[in-house]
Order: structure tokens, then C-alpha cells, then sequence
């Protein structure tokens, strides 16, 4: 069962008929994985890896979590890897994994409140502003509650990124600074531009609760952007098994099944949702219509007691009502498109350490594809363990990646101070991890 790391969550009051939904209205049949057995999966190696994080003092409290690859058209060369420090702010990379910019979290309102803490990140391509059209770094601000915004210029002297955030911007989901302070707040994100209107959206998804809520970015007329919510959806907290047994995911009290790894397909409008210890979504983007669960955690079903002495959970007898693809928690999730359509969603198995593969095809129900691992590639280049974060891009950039490139988070960085916690992201040639995915 997963520890206390993995939050639940539930809250938001959501629209009537989506909210008749959540609980009672997805029958067994509609979650049921596939049966097998787990394999030997093939390996790949990170060609190169970004400097150590260390979540401390002395290293500024950062710690890796989630990755965005932003392409130079101009100058594929020169692409960058823009990813979250959490309370370490953003760090900047360039496609030989050295660190061009670090961008610092917003300083807590005041001296018993949260710091700024980014958690998730992700792009916005063309946003229309003032000045132009510019591509954005969209951030979850974990600490303040907020969507942070970031413009990207690849030329610009001091680093690539800009702050452009409203700074009249809500809280997403909390009503009061003692709210935000319970940490509560704005968790996972996946941006999404509606092809038939060219509005641009924000997903995000709540700490320690179910929901996810559907925000619009709103650009000003002085070149800041803000957003507005637009709706709420609350997933379940609780399962009907086939045995007629009512089950829900162990955590600490209070605390329901959260989602943070999600990803918009634009080809369909479709968002993938991994809520952790449960499995992975299936919903349109918009928030409409009734999310299906596509794949289940292995440990679905297994019922657990929470110890209070070790804070952590005590699996029960295994029900056999779990999928066989993916280890507790599900994590990051990424979409490796093809020109043609085709294409894999990925997804972050973090309890076992490896990545499983999903077709993108609806036609094919998301049919399992195969998986592979990011092992060590020398005594001094590990590869990735409880992968938080990843993301792929399936375009040239450059000499360096031709074949487009995959960014991993490495939750246990090696080798390294064995007294210091020690994390930070690999970059991964995606045609290696196509070879993998066919193999």
C-alpha cells in the first residue's frame, strides 16, 4: 500500500449530474483491467542527467518533481527543460542537462504561512498577449493555491523566463489564507488549448482531495494572466468490488485518494488522470460527460489499517481485484504522439520503478502496449527510482535528440550523499524508448 507521501482528497461541490456520477454510476465492468502476469521489461539508458537536488537547508529545500520540454523552433539546439523544484522554485535546462536558470518560489505572505511551493509544470504554445503571441510555463503553486505564469524567450538576457502572473490571481480551490496554510491547495496540472474556440485551459487537480478543476487563462490587457475556474469535478474516494465489499485507499486520516500525473491528448480533448493508489482516468478535458477508469493499480482492492506509530499504511489479504500493469503510486503521465496519429500514453509506475505504455488510439480502448525501465547507464549516470514527474516530446531537437526526447524525475539521485536527500531528472532519447515500447 502506498505510504503517507500519497494524499486523498475530496471536495469542491460538483456540478449536479456530474456529481450523481462519482461514486455509484461506474460499474465494475467499466474499470476492469486486464488480466497477466508482470514480465521482464526491456531497458533503456539516460544519455545525460541535470545536477543533484537536495531538500534541505543548505540546498534550498528543492526537490525534482515534474518536467516540460519546450522546442525552439527557431533553433532546435537550443530546446530547454523547464521543471519544478517544489519549494525550490523552477529550474531551467538546456538539452545538455546544465542548468540555464533558476527561478525561486514566491516567499510566504507572511511568517506563519507556506512558502511558495511549484509542484507540477506545464506549456501553453501561442497564447495571444499585448506584445504578441508567446509560449508559457504554466506552474501549480502547491504552497500559495495559485496557477504561477512564466513567458518564455529563449533570447533574453538573465534566462528564458519571465514572470508574467496576475497578481490579483485566486486561490484555486481554498476560500482563505488558513486554508491555504492546510495545504489543500493546487496539486497536479495539464494545460489544454480547445482546438474549436483557441482558448486555452489549465487542469488542476487538489492535495489530499478528488477533485480536478477546469480553469481558462485569461491574458490582460497589461500582458499579465490570470485564469477564471470554470467548473469542478470530484472523482471517487470510494469502490464497489465484485465480492459486493465497499473499498476506499488507506491514507491518513482525513485524507482521500488524490490525483496528481495528468495529460490533455489535443488530437481529442481527452485528459488522463492518474489518482495514485486507484489507477488512471480517462475524462474529456472540459470536464463533461462521465470519466471512465481506464487501468487499476495493482494494489486496488487490498484493504490496509494506517498505523499511527510508523505513518504508514498495513496491507491486508490481497482480494486479486487489482490491474497488472501498474505499482502504487501511478505518477507522471506524458503522451508520445506520432504525425500520423498513433502514438503511446505513458505513465510513471512508481512503486516498481518502471513505465507502461497505453495506446492513445480511443479505438483501441487505450489497449496496454508494453513498458520499459530507465536503468543506469554507468557507475556515475543511475536511472530513475519513484519517478514523479516525465515528459516526451516526439519532435527533432537538434544534433543532440533527433529522434525527440523523454525527461524522467529520479526520486533517489546516485551516487551521491548518502546523508543528504538527493534528486533530479534524466534525459532519455525517445527513439530508444519507441525500440523499448515495440520490443
Amino acid at each position: 500500500m502506498a505510504t503517507s507521501r500519497t494524499a486523498r482528497s475530496t471536495t469542491l461541490a460538483l456540478a449536479t449530474a456530474v456529481a450523481a456520477l462519482t461514486v455509484t454510476a461506474l460499474p465494475f465492468q467499466a474499470l476492469a483491467a486486464p488480466n497477466g502476469s508482470r514480465a521482464a521489461l526491456p531497458a533503456v539508458t539516460a544519455r545525460s542527467e541535470t545536477p543533484a537536488l537536495h531538500d534541505d537547508e543548505a540546498g534550498g529545500d528543492a526537490d525534482a518533481d515534474d518536467p516540460a520540454i519546450w522546442r525552439n523552433a527557431a533553433d532546435p539546439d537550443r530546446s530547454l527543460v523547464i521543471a519544478t523544484a517544489k519549494q525550490g522554485g523552477l529550474r531551467v535546462y538546456d538539452l545538455d542537462a546544465r542548468e540555464v536558470q533558476s527561478v525561486p518560489a514566491p516567499a510566504a505572505p507572511g511568517p506563519d504561512h507556506a512558502p511558495g511551493r511549484f509542484n507540477n509544470v506545464d506549456l501553453v504554445h501561442g497564447l495571444r498577449l499585448p506584445s504578441g503571441r508567446a509560449d508559457l510555463a504554466v506552474t501549480s503553486d502547491r504552497g500559495g493555491d495559485r496557477l504561477r505564469f512564466h513567458r518564455i524567450d529563449a533570447n533574453r538576457a538573465g534566462g528564458p523566463l519571465t514572470d508574467v502572473t496576475d497578481p490579483s490571481a485566486p486561490p484555486v480551490f481554498s476560500s482563505s489564507q488558513e486554508e491555504i496554510d492546510d495545504q489543500r491547495t493546487a496539486y497536479g496540472l495539464a494545460t489544454w488549448t480547445d482546438k474549436s474556440s483557441g482558448r486555452s485551459y489549465a487542469l488542476v487537480s487538489r492535495r489530499e482531495r478528488t477533485s480536478v478543476a477546469l480553469l481558462e487563462i485569461t491574458p490582460g490587457a497589461d500582458g499579465k494572466v490570470g485564469y477564471r475556474k470554470i467548473r469542478t469535478i470530484d472523482l471517487p474516494a470510494d469502490f464497489r468490488l465484485p465480492n459486493g465489499a465497499s473499498w476506499s485507499p488507506c491514507g491518513e486520516p482525513g485524507e482521500l485518494p488524490q490525483v496528481e500525473g495528468m495529460v490533455v491528448d489535443p488530437a481529442n480533448g481527452m485528459l488522463y488522470a492518474g489518482q495514485e493508489d486507484v489507477g488512471i482516468w480517462r475524462m474529456r478535458a472540459d470536464l463533461t460527460g462521465t470519466p471512465k477508469l481506464v487501468d487499476k493499480v495493482r494494489e486496488y482492492g487490498v484493504p490496509g489499517t494506517y498505523d499511527e506509530g510508523t505513518e504508514e499504511c498495513v496491507a491486508g489479504a490481497d482480494p486479486g481485484f487489482g490491474g497488472t500493469r501498474l505499482t502504487a503510486d501511478v505518477e507522471g503521465l506524458t503522451l508520445l504522439t506520432e504525425a500520423d496519429g498513433d502514438g503511446h500514453l505513458l505513465a510513471s509506475s512508481q512503486g516498481d520503478d518502471t513505465f507502461a505504455a497505453y495506446d492513445r488510439e480511443l479505438s483501441d480502448g487505450n489497449e496496454y502496449e508494453g513498458g520499459f525501465r530507465v536503468t543506469a547507464a554507468s557507475a556515475a549516470l543511475d536511472g530513475s527510482e519513484e519517478c514523479d514527474g516525465a515528459a516526451a516530446l516526439a519532435a527533432p531537437l537538434g544534433r543532440k535528440y533527433p529522434n525527440g526526447l523523454l525527461v524522467v524525475q529520479d526520486g533517489h539521485d546516485a551516487p551521491g550523499d548518502a546523508e543528504r536527500p538527493s534528486t533530479n531528472f534524466k534525459f532519455v532519447d525517445l527513439g530508444e524508448v519507441k525500440e523499448a515500447i515495440e520490443d
